[in-house]
């Protein structure tokens, strides 16, 4: 490409109303422009990094022999209804009606298109397995969009599905589709991890994220020190210590505590640490209050309450659902008196003279021990923290952040049998379709890249990310010997197969350096005043210049991009 007369711009000052690294450098390089909350336009470079992700992605999905197809974005409400997902999804789910009324929804995910397509190949338990993909445009309403391509409402995504009649054939797939993941992730040079994860709306037996580490990663990763334990934090499993009673016994005493609802109030006004509370959240479990124990100083982990309860909505309760459950005000729900079903953590039991709430606004009870309190039940339904003991070896726990670029679900049955997907089999008895799903998200995948990939001066590009290899900077479009010899390497190049730009704006060579610097060009070659004696400067992205003749400069880049 050769820039003058080409569409090219960058900014030279941070954006504004981006929140992440990777967003600032992308939009101030040209790459993506936000058109809406959520919404970003795809501008040249961007996308050619996007088909460059894409290129790997579809080359390895090909070597598992999976064929590509493309869906519709356009759906039927009515499929999502009868896979029992739709109200899932709730208002997360872009939906319109067209001019007969019909409801339909812009697709946030594909699994029941696929098994329905499906549908048309499947017979009997020969005509399996098999496996489809896509890349498409997916839509979801996030209530929140933030850091650039990070978390949008329009994205694209590519997805995979694989059919097999048994739990074995699906597990040998998902072991192939498993395999081709690693290979996309290292292909594209992300720093990342592999983490059991929650199955979520998507459902099925297994999941496992690829998780790129960064610290502006929205997920918290699990980590041990001493063992491979690699787990997102909502399914990460708490080892609760064994009890211990070794204190009298105190006097279970009512206490008034005047304007302390919150932990921190009432640990100042009592002194006492936090970890000798226990604090009981109130949550709407599809629409019944559920009353939840964890020690002051820990946090409810919604995921695992929503697990234990087999439930589709977990929140916390309104005022008026709490002020019914406990009689007070928020701010002071206990287990004594309460009335709903009460949840301990498996922490609790191993506590003793402990504090609670009063289910009375002003009051907490001092001195509460084990026959003071009659859970439910008790379970794991709290976060694991840094520095808890690792469930696998008994290690200590540390927290990684990471941007989830990719997934791979074991559906089982779940898809076959909401929408009829059957087979006969060996003995001509109808069985259901076992499924797997996998996916990346390509755009998410390239800010990942440059959040990991990035300094003061710019992107850094991997050689085979960067939409371009090299740069020709022509220093003097004035001078006619720097033109010619800068026209020259650009066809040699082009020739050789690097994907090659050619700065050839009258611009100060300041701007064209700093150009190529922030959109991420691996390699630069400068033709400037050297080229009387027949020398070029070559210059890494990172790294120093080198002296080269003119007439091997082509030899030189071709031997970088292979090292």
């Amino acid at each position: 490409m050769k820039l003058k007369n080409s569409y090219f711009f960058t900014l030279r000052e941070d954006v504004k109303d981006e929140d992440s690294v990777s967003s600032n450098l992308l939009v101030r390089a040209g790459f993506i422009k936000k058109s809406s909350s959520g919404v970003y336009m795809m501008l040249p470079l961007g996308l050619k990094v996007m088909n460059r992700i894409n290129a790997i992605i579809r080359d390895e999905m090909d070597k598992t022999g999976c064929q590509e197809l493309l869906m519709p974005a356009l759906i039927p409400e009515d499929v999502y209804i009868a896979s029992g997902r739709r109200a899932g999804f709730g208002s997360s789910m872009f939906t319109l009606k067209d001019r007969k009324g019909q409801p339909y929804a812009l697709g946030p995910t594909h699994e029941e298109l696929f098994a329905i397509a499906a549908k048309m190949q499947i017979r009997s338990y020969k005509d399996m397995p098999f496996s489809l993909y896509q890349i498409e445009t997916k839509y979801r309403d996030e209530p929140r969009p933030r850091y650039g391509l990070i978390r949008v409402r329009e994205f694209q995504m590519k997805d995979a599905y694989t059919f097999d009649v048994d739990e074995q054939g699906m597990d040998e797939a998902y072991s192939k589709q498993f395999n081709a993941y690693k290979n996309i992730m290292d292909r594209l040079h992300l720093n990342y991890k592999i983490v059991r994860a929650d199955t979520g709306v998507m459902g099925g037996l297994l999941s496992e994220e690829f998780q790129a580490l960064a610290p502006i990663g929205e997920d918290i990763l699990v980590l041990c020190d001493n063992c491979e334990l690699s787990s997102n934090i909502e399914v990460t499993e708490c080892v609760a210590p064994a009890p211990n009673f070794t204190e009298e016994p105190e006097e279970l005493t009512l206490c008034e505590t005047p304007n302390s609802r919150t932990i921190e109030e009432v640990t100042d006004f009592l002194h006492k640490s936090a970890d000798r509370f226990v604090k009981t959240l109130i949550y709407n479990v599809d629409g019944e209050a559920v009353a939840v124990m964890v020690r002051g100083d820990r946090d409810v982990n919604e995921t695992k309450l929503r697990k234990l309860l087999n439930a589709t909505d977990v929140e916390l309760a309104e005022p008026e659902m709490v002020k019914e459950a406990t009689g007070a005000d928020i701010g002071f729900a206990g287990p004594i008196g309460i009335r709903c079903k009460l949840i301990a953590d498996n922490e609790i039991a191993a506590m003793e003279n402990f504090v609670v709430g009063a289910n009375k606004t002003g009051y907490h009870y001092t001195g509460v021990n084990q026959k003071d309190i009659h859970p439910d039940c008790f379970a794991d339904v709290r976060n694991i923290v840094e520095g808890d003991v690792c469930p696998v070896c008994g290690g200590k726990i540390h927290f990684a952040h990471g941007i989830e670029v990719g997934n791979t679900f074991k559906l089982g049955t779940k898809y076959s049998k909401a929408l009829d997907l059957q087979y006969l089999d060996k003995n001509n008895q109808l069985q259901y379709v076992w499924m797997g799903s996998y996916g990346i998200g390509p755009a998410r995948a390239m800010a990942a890249l440059v959040e990991q990939n990035s300094d003061e001066n710019g992107i850094n590009w991997p050689k085979d990310i960067a939409p371009y290899q090299c740069a020709v900077v022509i220093i003097s479009m004035k001078d006619e010997q720097q033109v010619a010899a800068g026209e020259q390497l650009y066809n040699e190049l082009k020739a050789a197969g690097v994907d090659v730009i050619l700065d050839n704006r009258d611009e100060r060579p300041g701007v064209k350096f700093k150009d190529m610097e922030l959109i991420g060009i691996p390699y630069r070659i400068t033709v400037g005043r050297g080229i009387n004696a027949g020398k070029v400067e070559l210059k890494p992205r990172i790294g120093d210049s080198v002296d080269v003749a003119l007439e091997d400069a082509v030899a030189e880049v071709k031997k970088a991009l292979a090292e």
